[in-house]
């Protein structure tokens, strides 16, 4: 089973307007889980089978360690102008603004942008997905730096409406 952008933003779309919270799509290639209302991205762990053996006559006696605060996520910068609008990441991935690491960036900082322009790559599951822009207008501010993880809904750019 292959699953493309536009079919897995339609399954986004379809299950944020539901109360479903959580949903586990599996195949034999990959395995998706979407939560909604989860402030923390799941963590996942594979550990090899460990053999049991008998415990000892007399078992030490052990504190548990007390677990590491959890980070809170930043909260995205507010625009400096309210009519600004976020271009931002539909799903967690990797930031490239440019096509090749040899290559010129899809865009620049005060560059102009038309509705459909790509804007950067994100890059999931060794896939690389085209971000285009939503809304015409200037580039005012690149949020994220190239290279750097980014998470569903984090705003990449914000763009200055024509």
């Amino acid at each position: 089973m292959t699953i493309n952008y536009n079919e897995l933003k339609e399954l986004l779309n379809a299950i944020a307007g539901t109360d479903i919270g959580e949903f586990i799509l599996k195949s034999e290639d990959f395995e998706l889980t979407i939560r909604k209302g989860s402030v923390n991205p799941p963590i996942v762990s594979i550990a090899p089978p460990v053999a049991v053996s008998a415990p000892p006559a007399v078992a030490p006696v052990v504190t548990p360690a007390a677990p590491p605060p959890a980070p809170t996520p930043e909260p995205a910068p507010s625009p400096v102008d309210k009519k600004w609008v976020a271009i931002t990441s539909p799903m967690v991935g990797t930031f490239y603004r440019a096509p090749a690491p040899d290559e010129a960036p899809f865009v620049e900082v005060n560059e102009r942008v038309r509705v459909g322009q790509t804007v950067c790559i994100i890059e999931a599951m060794k896939l690389m997905n085209e971000i285009e822009a939503e809304i015409a207008g200037q580039i005012v501010e690149i949020a994220v730096s190239n290279g750097e993880p980014v998470e569903f809904g984090q705003t990449l750019m914000w763009v200055n409406p024509e």
